[in-house]
């Protein structure tokens, strides 16, 4: 029997939050339910989830700063929740280092779909599916890329990344897109094909989770390596 995937969820309303958990519970997740954004951290560092699903808007530390400080520990990822699809706050959620973000009210369905499309992009079990990694394209085969004249290195084997010559630390999720790009240097990549093979996104999603990623790969792995196409999509420079 697969382990359980263990879910930490920091929401503030008691109803969304018993209602919320127990809709996960049935779909095989095990789940640990905050109040707030303080108890949420604390349970974050005594447990160590597999993911972490924050609500925008939770009293004591909100789940912009609680992302962030998750991200500073650790690269589980992190799904935040909103109410406004529009909201300022879902840009500041994945600038902050989320992955992926949730508009609510939203059906359980959707919520565990998007959970498990994470998961398997992190290689997770997902709640009562057995078998970790998913069938997820894998673009680049073995061996060490080099772009830049050398300045920009990717070991595809090791999953590792250097700029000159010294080690760059990626989130999966950035990591995966860094894995796109450079499976088809010079090649312009469209926000719905990123969404498609990174997100593992079946349907149409909302491209600011596309744009605000590239943006935090180029602060990384330097702002003229991946080249807006205006229209059509990114590429990175071969």
């Amino acid at each position: 029997m697969a382990e359980q995937t263990h879910v930490l969820f920091v929401e503030d309303d008691d109803v969304i939050r018993e209602a919320t958990q127990l809709a996960l519970e049935r779909d095989g997740f095990a789940v640990t339910a905050m109040p707030d954004g303080l108890s949420g951290l604390e349970s974050f560092r005594a447990n160590r989830p597999d993911i972490a699903l924050l609500d925008v808007m939770v009293p004591g530390l909100d789940g912009v700063s609680l992302c962030r400080r998750i991200r500073d520990e650790s690269t589980v990822p992190v799904i935040m929740l909103s109410a406004r699809a529009d909201s300022i706050d879902v840009v500041l959620g994945l600038e902050a280092g989320a992955d992926d973000y949730v508009t609510k009210p939203f059906d359980g369905a959707v919520l565990v779909a998007r959970i498990r499309a994470v998961l398997r992009r992190f290689g997770h079990a997902s709640g009562s599916t057995s078998g970790a990694a998913a069938e997820g394209h894998s673009p680049v085969a073995g061996g060490v890329l080099v772009f830049g004249d050398g300045d920009l290195e990717i070991d595809t084997e090791g999953m590792e990344v250097r700029r000159g010559g010294t080690p760059v630390a990626l989130t999966p999720t950035e990591m995966r897109l860094l894995l796109e790009f450079s499976s088809a240097p010079g090649t312009v990549l469209s926000r719905d094909k990123l969404l498609e093979r990174v997100w593992d996104y079946g349907w149409g999603g909302d491209t600011r989770v596309v744009d605000v990623h590239v943006q935090r790969l180029r602060t990384k792995i330097g702002q003229d390596r991946i080249e807006t196409v205006r229209g059509f999509g990114y590429k990175l420079k071969a």
